[in-house]
């Protein structure tokens, strides 16, 4: 049975755009009849989607099989939700932000490790949205947990093959963060 998945892509574009009419027609002859265009930065293509399917990753990866088809040179930047600072996670989950701050900043239980600790911290929401189920017994979607997942997988593999332009450096990495 499918199932409404909610996710943004993000791509950048190899050139700035200002008229991004064709685009539209080529996406949604492509398949993305359910995206919503975002166009807020001359070289970047957002599309928020709404796709249905068996799972998340037969959303996510549809959809950026869709856009690449329409757009090949386009080149995916990120999934969204993925990074989120404490007010994303309390929207999401209906909760205010002092909450959530107390939750992940004094609690000396195994709380989700921030991937940026700054203004703002940030973390992948998946690790977050599991404590949160796991071990506070919050109520949350199993949809939205799924994409987050999903969006941190994603996002991590396209990364690492833009680095994966630097061999050298990439095997002295791998062989330092190796565990002991």
């Amino acid at each position: 049975m499918k199932h409404p998945y909610e996710f943004t892509l993000v791509f950048a574009l190899p050139s700035a755009v200002t008229d991004f009419s064709d685009y539209e027609d080529r996406l949604f002859e492509a398949g993305c009849d359910d995206a919503l265009l975002g166009i807020g930065h001359p070289r970047r293509l957002g599309l928020d989607l709404m796709r249905h399917a068996n799972d998340a990753r037969t959303a996510v990866f549809s959809a950026i099989d869709d856009v690449r088809r329409a757009v090949p040179d386009a080149l995916l930047v990120e999934v969204q939700p993925d990074l989120v600072g404490m007010s994303d996670v309390a929207e999401l989950v209906g909760r205010s932000r002092q909450n959530i701050r107390k939750l992940l900043l004094s609690t000396t239980e195994r709380v989700p490790v921030p991937v940026h600790l700054g203004s703002p911290t940030l973390w992948n929401l998946a690790p977050v949205l599991a404590w949160l189920r796991d071990e506070k017994g919050y109520r949350i979607d199993h949809r939205l947990l799924e994409v987050a997942e999903v969006a941190m997988l994603v996002n991590a593999q396209s990364a690492n093959a833009r680095v994966r332009s630097q061999p050298r450096i990439v095997r002295e990495l791998e062989a330092l963060l190796a565990p002991v």
